[in-house]
């Protein structure tokens, strides 16, 4: 009996890890550091970019023009995109997994969310600059 309770448990956590990852379910785009930058450079009156780490994480450096809104507060402070709702939201945390949830936040409220693939870290990895 206690193999037939392994299963569903099992299974549940590999749902859980693929959903939080955004492997499954995931109404929204990953784009890598360089597809970000590439918008940044060409779509700059059709973009924001979003922070969604502490406000301790942001002070440490981030991607220039980026607006802090820690995901804790995200669902709350949604006024404050409202003017961004049909643009693009290019959003990140420290290595992608606060930026999944923000970006299920962000797109079941309407809006166009850009996951930036492994956070700052990636960014940061790729060559790009850091803001500090």
């Amino acid at each position: 009996m206690t193999n037939y309770l392994m299963f569903p448990i099992i299974g549940f956590i590999i749902f859980y890890v693929l959903y939080s990852k955004g492997v499954i379910l995931a109404n929204f785009d990953f784009i890598t550091p360089k597809e970000a930058m590439s918008i940044i450079q060409n779509e700059e009156n059709n973009m924001t970019i979003l922070d969604v780490r502490t406000k301790d994480e942001y002070k440490m450096g981030y991607i220039k023009n980026s607006k802090l809104i820690p995901l804790q507060e995200l669902s709350q402070r949604l006024n404050e995109l409202q003017k961004f709702k049909n643009k693009k939201i290019l959003v990140y945390c420290a290595s992608g997994s606060r930026s999944v949830a923000a970006s299920r936040i962000l797109e079941k409220n309407g809006f166009t969310p850009y996951n930036i693939n492994g956070g700052i870290s990636n960014w940061s990895n790729s060559g790009y600059k850091i803001t500090k």
